[in-house]
């Protein structure tokens, strides 16, 4: 009974990870407020997530304004690509839904799978922003390469996006769990899954260190 209590137990673990779960969804809602900060907020957010797999998370506020610092720029432009893209995607099935000239059933066909590849693309574009330095094209292009190599992860990683939609459609009371997890949930189930896959591509011996950030490191001869 006594380890049941114990800080260290696995149970106290995992309720303490739930809590900063939720503390992240939190921080990552009011971040999105503004809209255009969505790109930066959703990187900063699996720059934590991705370290609280590794254990290696630190201080919470830190890590996330660190990385919505670092990568202000890149993350809203690509979120402004995304937008974009979208709205186009939107306009073509809604005109051929509602037009009144008849289109080859293949269109709708191409627009579909297009769609899916986006969105395999898009399941790694914030994740790849917030663990590797690279312009927006190759952002772009690793994300899409991992959404289609790592196909099984990737349609894992969209039923995880899935889920709190549908609770939230579906399961009206539900609506506040949703709002406390439906954000930082799925993208620490994501980075459980993605996880093993950066690991590939990341260096060996690679630290990430918050303290970087707002101390700077005395050179030898001042120690």
């Amino acid at each position: 009974m006594s380890r049941f209590f114990n800080l260290d137990s696995p149970v106290f673990r995992s309720l303490n990870k739930i809590a900063d779960l939720i503390y992240l969804n939190v921080l990552t809602l009011i971040c999105c407020l503004p809209i255009i900060t969505i790109g930066a907020s959703m990187t900063a957010l699996n720059y934590v997530v991705l370290k609280m797999v590794k254990n290696e998370e630190g201080y919470l506020t830190r890590s996330f304004f660190k990385s919505f610092k670092e990568n202000f720029k890149q993350a809203t432009i690509i979120w402004l690509i995304i937008l974009a893209v979208m709205a186009l995607m939107a306009g073509d099935f809604f005109i051929l839904k509602y037009s009144t000239i008849g289109f080859p059933s293949w269109i709708r066909i191409a627009l579909i799978a297009v769609a899916i590849v986006l969105l395999f693309g898009l399941m790694y574009v914030f994740p790849v922003l917030a663990r590797f330095e690279n312009t927006i094209k190759n952002t772009f292009k690793n994300s899409f390469l991992m959404g289609i190599l790592s196909f099984p992860k990737t349609v894992l990683m969209m039923i995880c996006w899935a889920v709190p939609v549908i609770i939230g459609v579906l399961a009206f009371q539900l609506v506040p769990l949703v709002l406390m997890l439906g954000i930082s949930g799925p993208a620490f189930l994501c980075a459980i899954l993605y996880s093993k896959t950066f690991q590939r591509f990341e260096p060996e011996e690679e630290t990430i260190d918050d303290s970087e950030w707002t101390v700077e490191p005395e050179e030898e001869g001042n120690k």
